[in-house]
């Protein structure tokens, strides 16, 4: 054997040796990319329906979103009716109510001056209007 056979042959043996240590990192990394292409697939499967039920429960949720919509609208014109009501209530009992509360307090104020003695009679100290 020459010397530049044994040098083939080392030089063929080391490309030997480095295919082989480069092809085990190759074959892993094949198998990862068809774990990864099962698991998108997977992923894929099941994302679909989940995505469908989103959406029926999204038209749902809308659906009954408009129907609250309706009952707080309903709901906002009864309390406006309610308030008008207590303000025409107000308008229509509350002065005739104010005025006989006033003259009820007017006559038993007179009626309690009248049952006192002539000297113990009080005197009334409240500010009158106009008077400076």
């Amino acid at each position: 054997m020459s010397p530049g056979e044994i040098a083939g042959l080392v030089a063929a043996f080391a490309f030997v040796l480095l295919v082989g240590v480069v092809a085990i990192p190759l074959v892993k990394l094949g198998r990862l990319i068809d774990e990864a292409r099962g698991t998108v697939r997977g992923l894929t499967d099941e994302t679909v329906p989940l995505v469908r039920e989103v959406t029926t429960t999204v038209s749902t949720t809308n659906g009954q979103l408009v129907k609250l919509d309706g009952i707080t609208g309903n709901v906002q014109e009864m309390s406006t009716n309610v308030s008008a009501f207590t303000a025409l209530l107000v308008s229509t009992l509350g002065r005739p109510m104010l005025k006989a509360s006033s003259f009820s307090y007017g006559v038993r104020q007179a009626l309690a001056e009248r049952q006192r003695p002539a000297g113990a009679r009080r005197v009334d100290r409240r500010p009158t209007r106009g008077r400076g």
